[in-house]
């Protein structure tokens, strides 16, 4: 069972897609938000779910303090139960409930629309996406990203690295099992740098 680990909403049960998706686990996901929390990275945050299946990465941030989390999923059976998991997760506030937005869109078509930013992203696509495809999901990313913003990109331990644009820099990569985490941050503007004459 998929269930929310921690935060106001812990322990609450999620719904999972009948088909076309693949949870992150429970033993994933722990260690995702461990990470996170050692940074203090989740309280406050922007997130965005990118292939979002029933939105567990996104609603575990809004559990644990996350105040705006988009999920974006294609397909509209999971897409509808992102938005059952999400109201679960916003009746379990107490208080003022996070804000989470549940978009039914291709990953590329939302991204070259979205005029937001985010603080986290996580990256949890299909295994069988093609490299080029997480490239330019990658490459659309980029500009989105706040300053020290915090990529996590989930993918086959089969896979070999996703390919990185420029403004995303990787840090670290965790094999858990059949399952890679790949980390990495959002690089700052560099000024250019005036030319100086001889």
């Amino acid at each position: 069972m998929t269930r929310i680990i921690a935060g106001f909403a812990g322990s609450l049960p999620l719904r999972v897609p009948r088909s076309g998706t693949r949870p992150t686990s429970d033993r994933v996901r722990e260690a995702v938000f461990s990470a996170l929390e050692a940074r203090d990275a989740v309280a406050g945050s922007r997130v965005l779910d990118l292939y979002a299946g029933s939105g567990a990465l996104g609603l575990e941030a809004a559990s644990r303090g996350a105040t705006d989390v988009v999920l974006v999923e294609r397909a509209k059976p999971a897409a509808d139960v992102c938005r059952a998991n999400a109201d679960a997760v916003r009746r379990a506030a107490h208080g003022r409930p996070p804000a989470v937005r549940v978009v039914v869109k291709a990953v590329a078509a939302h991204l070259e629309s979205w005029t937001g930013t985010a603080d986290i992203v996580f990256i949890d696509p299909p295994y069988d996406l093609p490299e080029a495809d997480l490239a330019r999901d990658l490459a659309l990313l980029a500009p989105r990203l706040a300053d020290d913003a915090i990529v996590v990109v989930e993918r086959s331990s089969r896979s070999p690295e996703p390919t990185w644009p420029a403004g995303i820099e990787p840090d670290r990569r965790r094999d858990y099992g059949e399952t890679t985490l790949w980390w990495a941050s959002a690089l700052p503007d560099q000024p250019v740098r005036p030319s100086q004459s001889a």
